[in-house]
């Protein structure tokens, strides 16, 4: 059959069902192996952004850090100082944290000048942090067990806090240190180097992570080669000289008081340095390696990397980095997630057979407990149907703060700020040093009623007179009229 023969349709066939055997194969190159990580990436990140915009629709914010990375990086996008008011008037946010590489969503803040663009953003580089850990999951254990570590790293209760805890920088660091891992377990030297590099971009204590990739480069290499990699070597004085720069000159250059804040993390004071529970930490521990890797990651050298996080929680007696409702605990899941892998390819070959059936069953305990967690974790208010209402409070509430001009300068505390920062000029309450706003929104507690707010907002601006411009949802917004 020649091929102009071959194009005509068969009797009683139209030309549609004649071309329909090409539909199967695209979908079978749809279902492809290779492309399960990204799959599964775009379901986590559907996940995500639905967790991180239905709690700001409803107004849920938990902390002021949303509005402080929003004035930053609104500085940015306008080619200014990154100034973070709500840190104090004129703060720059480089003396207060070293987190340069939020810098990269500036262009696209410039576009959609929202705090929706910093959720959006961070939500995608969760989900990009998923395609290498399920790749080299995929690579070392089968397509089944690779895609169950996947669903298990992307449910995992670390990553779940960090998503439903506003925005952070460390969103940067969750996809640059699960690609580093993987180039490390398979072998990769120079490419891990470089996904481990611009960690010291991140956050100030991550120079030291980037350094112990480099020591875990070191580690691997021994068995292999018999050179020293030079990019493990390079990169473990790039990562220590960073965190000492950025500590010791760059933080306290641009820091009002001419150090770094977070030191009395570590000290006492006067006295001595308080410190964590051991249970406390304990439990905190177990929380890290029991239900997401069942104990298996300890027999990994790629748990090495998580020591410098461990390390400073240790040195530190803020509770907070030891409980398990923040964001601290989201830049050991790439760690504990790969070195679960590698261990898992590890146990297969032991010659010990009960951690040999271990290790077979372990994919599918971790993503089953994973699941099963999620109903005490955010990921289960997807489920709710209130979790796609916004409240008649919530829209009054918005109404309200809409009568506040752009431009302003605005005292708040924690929920308005979200509605206000990327078009006001918003300070924390009470730490407006010297600056008589002129509008003030609260949330009304305690049963405090709008005057005996407006009377308190006179008395930290002594000379001034404020105004109740209107009460709804249960916020109210005072402006400021003169003087007395």
């Amino acid at each position: 059959m020649d091929s102009a023969t071959a194009a005509i349709p068969a009797p009683g066939r139209s030309t549609a069902e004649a071309a329909s055997p090409a539909a199967p194969g695209r979908l079978a190159r749809l279902r492809a192996p290779r492309l399960d990580p990204y799959w599964l990436a775009a379901a986590l990140f559907a996940v995500y952004t639905t967790l991180s915009l239905s709690r700001h629709l409803r107004m849920l914010t938990m902390s002021w850090d949303l509005g402080i990375f929003e004035q930053a990086i609104r500085g940015y996008a306008h080619l200014q100082a990154p100034v973070a008011d709500l840190k104090g008037p004129g703060t720059n946010i480089l003396g207060d944290h070293f987190s340069p590489v939020t810098a990269l969503i500036a262009p696209f803040y410039r576009v959609f000048p929202s705090p929706v663009t910093l959720l959006v953003v961070q939500a995608a580089l969760f989900a990009v942090s998923a395609v290498p850990v399920a790749r080299l999951a995929a690579h070392l254990l089968g397509r089944g067990r690779g895609l169950a570590l996947g669903v298990a790293y992307g449910l995992s209760w670390g990553v779940q806090r960090a998503v439903d805890f506003d925005f952070h920088e460390i969103a940067f660091a969750m996809p640059l240190l699960a690609f580093a891992l993987e180039a490390v377990v398979r072998g990769r030297w120079r490419a891990a180097a470089c996904w481990a590099a611009p960690l010291v971009l991140v956050k100030e204590d991550l120079g030291i992570t980037a350094a112990a990739v480099g020591v875990l480069i070191l580690l691997r290499a021994r068995r292999t080669e018999r050179r020293v990699p030079g990019s493990a070597v390079a990169l473990i004085c790039f990562g220590a000289a960073g965190t000492a720069l950025a500590l010791g000159v760059i933080i306290p250059g641009f820091n009002s008081g001419g150090s770094y804040d977070y030191w009395n993390k570590l000290s006492g004071g006067e006295g001595p340095a308080p410190v964590i529970p051991a249970d406390t930490a304990l439990r905190t521990l177990l929380w890290t390696l029991l239900p997401t890797t069942g104990l298996l990651a300890l027999r990994s050298p790629v748990l090495l990397v998580a020591l410098p996080t461990l390390g400073w929680r240790f040195a530190s007696h803020d509770d907070h980095y030891w409980g398990t409702d923040w964001h601290y605990s989201a830049v050991l899941m790439p760690v504990v997630f790969v070195a679960l892998a590698d261990a898992l390819d590890r146990a297969r070959h032991s010659t010990t057979p009960w951690l040999r059936r271990y290790a077979h069953q372990l994919p599918a305990a971790v993503a089953a407990a994973a699941l099963a967690l999620s109903a005490s974790l955010p990921a289960y208010s997807l489920t709710l149907p209130e979790t796609y209402r916004v409240p008649d409070s919530v829209k009054a509430t918005e109404r309200l703060l809409d009568r506040i001009p752009d431009n302003a300068t605005v005292e708040a505390d924690v929920t308005p700020i979200s509605r206000l920062a990327g078009r006001c000029r918003v300070f924390w309450i009470g730490d407006t040093r010297g600056i008589a706003p002129g509008y003030v929104a609260l949330r009304l507690t305690d049963g405090r009623t709008p005057q005996q707010l407006a009377a308190d907002a006179q008395h930290r601006h002594p000379g001034t007179h404020y105004a109740v411009l209107g009460t709804a949802g249960g916020y109210t917004v005072l402006e400021r009229t003169g003087t007395p």
